[in-house]
């Protein structure tokens, strides 16, 4: 747990030791002792703030991400946490490498939920919010409008699957959209991922919208 708010922290410690399957193993004051546990204690999953002192979440999220790729060690699942749904930050800390994120006032049984699921591999925001927040981001990029030629790299049902993954369609819903099966929307989504160097659904959204990929 990184927060440079003690309260806050002793509330979500708390929330962790009550499961059975959850142990609470560190906690940080800001970005650049939030490295340091992450380097010393190995954690399968990060709650990161992004607006603290010495050193914010999202330069945190970035430096944790790119040593764990150096020294090729597995990276912890890290969750960004923010107080507003627009936060530009946000989408700057889904960019470095974070799995998703969540409003800090979400409900505990959200958040708990939230830490499982980023654990098994799949990505989590605010509910209600991610077309709303990548929107709202496009927005202060500038731009002369859509770049097609970035997705020239993607065969033409890579390009479907894109697109369709941009929108926040989930596997089974592509999986009917496009008549295969889910295990061949997981290869091609992998595959697309790859070849435009994305970690994450969640940047492949965002990548999607801050070039005007989707239309307007």
């Amino acid at each position: 747990m990184v927060d440079d708010q003690p309260m806050f922290i002793a509330g979500i410690r708390m929330l962790i030791d009550s499961q059975e399957d959850m142990e609470f193993v560190g906690e940080a004051g800001n970005g650049e002792l939030a490295i340091a546990l992450a380097s010393a204690k190995r954690p399968d999953v990060m709650l990161m703030d992004l607006r603290m002192p010495v050193m914010d979440g999202v330069e945190a999220t970035r430096r944790i991400v790119q040593e764990a790729d150096a020294a090729g060690a597995e990276k912890p699942r890290i969750i960004a946490l923010t107080t507003f749904n627009r936060d530009q930050a946000v989408v700057q800390a889904v960019q470095a490498g974070a799995s998703g994120y969540l409003l800090k006032s979400a409900e505990p049984e959200f958040l708990l939920a939230a830490i499982r699921t980023v654990h098994t591999g799949y990505s989590v925001i605010a509910p209600g919010s991610i077309h709303t927040l990548f929107e709202h981001a496009a927005r202060n990029v500038p731009s002369m409008g859509p770049d097609l030629s970035v997705l020239d790299v993607l065969s033409v049902r890579e390009r479907d699957i894109f697109v369709l993954a941009a929108k926040g369609l989930s596997n089974s819903e592509m999986a009917q959209s496009l008549f295969v099966s889910e295990a061949t929307i997981k290869t091609h989504l992998r595959s697309v991922l790859d070849k435009l160097e994305l970690r994450t659904r969640l940047q492949l959204v965002a990548f999607a919208y801050e070039r005007r990929l989707l239309g307007s």
